[in-house]
């Protein structure tokens, strides 16, 4: 059986699956061309990320799959309901990447609280003639230390986030739709642990609490943050997203950005990725990241151990 994995496999991945009988191609097929590919091919298992999308058209053409699957957590990517009306079974990893999203949230954090996203722009171009100028441009950080988090979105995204969050000393508060309360437990490296109940707050709540505000919901048909919702956070709120791109409105985003109601942003998914908007692009206040939130060496590795042991389950479970 062939697995074209078109958005890439780690090398895990691919030698898991080859032990259990399976030929894994990892040629990059462009999306226009993988009708064909997949038919000349008679490919059984596609597999993406987020850059390669699996609608009707290629179910309906390409009879020979028998599963898709999404390395990562949303699957927006793929028409799922309708790939599996059609007997198809579809698979994500929805906790292979967790710990790399949060760490990445954190990363634009402290990026943030110290200029780093704008110093590191300038020093390279004025630190050698305006050393002074750039120390007193850049020395009104703050700590995060005591500061309230609010996450938007309390999955296992969410909780790891709070995670890290409740180490750091952060104040944490939360919004989600599904969730009430949830147990967040903080493990340390010599078998310690606390346990931290965090119980879920109307979205508006969270909004006018936080200093900090992380994104962690999957892709909506409307912004989750747009004008209405920045009027009511705190003067000098920062915001991530680390989620999808299309829930924040981004024009009223710069404006906020602009008129100092948000400190700085940090942005790894973008409205109209692959080509953000130069306005977002350049932003002197945007932290920028190029949707690389599962991309650490340990997530691919788990994300491709995971897809491997559901594609085996499932394929060889049928030949028995």
């Amino acid at each position: 059986m062939k697995v074209l994995a078109n958005d890439g496999i780690s090398k895990s991945g691919v030698e898991a699956l080859e032990k259990g009988g399976f030929e894994v191609i990892t040629t990059k097929v462009a999306q226009e061309q993988l009708i064909p590919y997949i038919n000349e091919n008679q490919i059984d298992v596609i597999l993406v990320r987020s850059a390669t999308k699996v609608r009707k058209d290629i179910i309906d053409a390409c009879s020979s799959i028998k599963v898709i699957g999404r390395g990562g957590v949303g699957m927006d990517n793929i028409d799922v309901e309708y790939a599996r009306s059609k007997g198809l079974s579809v698979i994500n990893t929805p906790a292979s990447s967790s710990q790399s999203v949060a760490e990445l949230v954190f990363a634009h954090l402290y990026g943030g609280v110290r200029f780093l996203y704008d110093a590191n722009r300038n020093m390279p171009l004025e630190g050698e003639t305006k050393f002074a100028q750039l120390k007193k441009a850049y020395a009104g950080g703050i700590e995060l230390r005591g500061k309230t988090l609010g996450i938007v979105g309390l999955g296992r995204i969410g909780i790891e986030v709070a995670k890290i969050a409740l180490g750091v000393g952060m104040k944490v508060i939360a919004a989600d739709t599904f969730v009430d309360k949830v147990d967040v437990v903080v493990d340390f490296f010599d078998g310690q642990f606390v346990k931290v109940k965090i119980k879920t707050q109307p979205l508006d709540e969270v909004y006018r609490q936080s200093d900090f505000i992380t994104l962690h919901v999957p892709a909506q048909k409307e912004y989750v943050i747009g004008k209405k919702e920045l009027e009511i956070m705190k003067d000098g709120v920062a915001i991530i997203n680390a989620s999808r791109g299309g829930i924040i409105d981004e024009v009223e985003l710069v404006n906020a950005l602009d008129s100092g109601k948000v400190a700085f942003a940090g942005l790894d998914v973008f409205e109209n990725e692959p080509t953000p908007a130069v306005k977002i692009l350049m932003h002197p206040k945007i932290s920028l990241t190029p949707h690389i939130g599962a991309a650490t060496k340990e997530a691919q590795d788990r994300i491709g151990t995971e897809l491997a042991q559901q594609i085996i389950s499932i394929l060889k479970s049928e030949t028995v």
